[in-house]
């Protein structure tokens, strides 16, 4: 890859690991909200991502975007131009809505392929519209950025050592686009196709790496988590934060603060402003003795379909005149009632308010009180690897829905031995990777910021992007085993025909 530059992963873990880690609100000296004021609120959030695939004219690394505004007459192509303009329309829509006296709100969560994409292409007329909402501090209280995975990975079947990877990676890539203080400002995290693992020692291992990266909140889907019961979700439960409590099979307990993304994922729940007509209808409930507004949270793709390119920013309009219509223009003031409302802005107006993360109910993933249930009870200090998995075993044969994948600890495995389950190419480089650079890391932390590095995980974070992760037939299938070959040999191996 010595003819394409390698965009910015990795080099500067302990800087921005200290950076990202300070203690103190973000978002509490920007909002114009006030908390005693609110009815109800709703939060919405926007998720855009494009994959890099190998498909340039020499076969180089490029985003889908560029690949779809080069074909024009493949599929749906010609919708690459609209979908550009839906990367940058949030810098002209919120301007126009805070000049009318209206106070928007929206979550913004960006993968790092279309990042690096956006740099690649010279999209300079992107870049300097996610410039604006990333630093101009007069969005500041309008915008939140959610973290989220470099490589747009499906975090269940992700191998655990790379989880933390495709987080750091995602940091280094947004703080070299806008600046470490916009890095520091991003508290919340979306999971790539909201895919929440319940593997116990998947989800500890994302819970522990998210918390080391200095995020505060985690947005789940609410069919993948339950009560500490088994239960699901009361109703009202769904509108308050959560504590998610993840659980190593070892006996290790993590926990992060958890909005509820409610009624599945059809774009047209924020294509058309739903969250705020079901705020409406909503009022204020107790939580730890203290009264606070429900928030309705939910997410959707930024730009795919024509409800998101065409309707939503009409609706996104309207329902934000409406409210500013009927509170008299008072931003959040003494008749607020219900408004839009970020997640950690959300967060921290609860916390000045009292109302520790202690207080929230305390909930895990799907599926793991019948996993306890198999073992006799949560696992304790000293339990092991050996007696989850015996459990989730059972638990398959007497129930063939029971799903319960991940936990692949592939550093721990040889290049060679225990690949009777693990002969999927992607954890088979992901092996390869951390066999062949944990140690000298482990040695020299500057070793990733080495070229050699860096390109090895280019192609790892790659190869685990969401779109490669069926193994059947077809270009994208052909785009992973390409993009595998080359990290084999950025790694030293013997690259295998393609």
């Amino acid at each position: 890859m010595s003819h394409q530059t390698l965009p910015p992963l990795a080099g500067r873990e302990a800087e921005l690991l200290a950076l990202v880690q300070q203690p103190g609100p973000v978002a509490l000296s920007h909002t114009n909200l006030q908390l005693g004021a609110i009815r109800s609120c709703f939060a919405c959030a926007l998720h855009m991502h494009q994959p890099t695939i190998p498909a340039g004219a020499q076969g180089e690394l490029i985003c889908h975007l560029q690949y779809m505004l080069e074909h024009p007459g493949e599929g749906d192509n010609h919708n690459a131009e609209p979908f550009a303009h839906c990367y940058r329309r949030l810098a002209e829509i919120l301007p126009q809505l805070i000049r009318e006296g209206c106070n928007p709100r929206i979550m913004l969560d960006y993968s790092g392929t279309l990042l690096w994409g956006f740099q690649q292409m010279g999209r300079h007329d992107i870049l300097a519209a996610l410039q604006s909402l990333a630093c101009d501090p007069t969005l500041q209280p309008h915008v939140e950025w959610l973290g989220t995975f470099w490589g747009h990975a499906v975090a269940p079947s992700t191998p655990i050592p790379d989880l933390l990877l495709q987080i750091q990676a995602w940091q280094h890539q947004f703080a070299a686009l806008f600046g470490d203080a916009a890095l520091q400002r991003v508290k919340g995290f979306s999971l790539p196709e909201m895919a929440l693992p319940n593997h116990p020692d998947t989800l500890f291992a994302l819970v522990q790496a998210l918390r080391e990266c200095g995020y505060r909140w985690l947005l789940v889907q609410e069919h993948s988590v339950e009560n500490l019961d088994g239960s699901p979700l009361r109703d009202g439960q769904r509108f308050l934060p959560n504590q998610l409590v993840a659980r190593s099979s070892s006996g290790d307990e993590v926990s992060i603060t958890a909005l509820i993304k409610t009624q599945g994922s059809d774009t047209k729940l924020v294509g058309q402003m739903q969250p705020y007509d079901q705020a409406l209808g909503m009022d204020r409930v107790a939580l730890g003795g203290i009264p606070i507004p429900p928030v309705v949270s939910q997410i959707a793709d930024g730009e795919n379909g024509g409800v998101m390119m065409n309707e939503f920013p009409p609706a996104f309009i309207q329902a934000h005149q409406r409210i500013a219509a009927e509170q008299g223009g008072t931003a959040g003031g003494a008749a607020a009632g219900t408004v839009a409302i970020n997640g950690t802005e959300y967060l921290e107006l609860l916390e000045a308010a009292g109302l520790p993360s202690a207080a929230y109910p305390r909930i895990q993933a799907v599926g793991q009180q019948r996993l306890w249930q198999q073992l006799g009870g949560p696992p304790t200090q000293g339990g092991t690897p050996a007696a989850t998995t015996a459990a989730i075993t059972a638990l398959q044969a007497s129930d063939p829905s029971f799903a319960m994948e991940g936990a692949s600890w592939t550093n721990d495995l040889s290049w060679v031995e225990g690949y009777t389950n693990v002969l999927e190419p992607m954890n088979q480089l992901s092996a390869r990777f951390h066999q062949v650079f944990d140690p000298l890391v482990a040695v020299d932390p500057a070793t990733t910021a080495t070229p050699a590095y860096q390109e090895a995980l280019l192609h790892l974070l790659l190869l685990e992007t969401s779109c490669f992760r069926y193994w059947g037939q077809g270009v994208w299938t052909d785009y992973a085993r390409e993009i595998h070959r080359r990290g084999v040999a950025a790694l030293g191996g013997s690259p295998p025909s393609a």
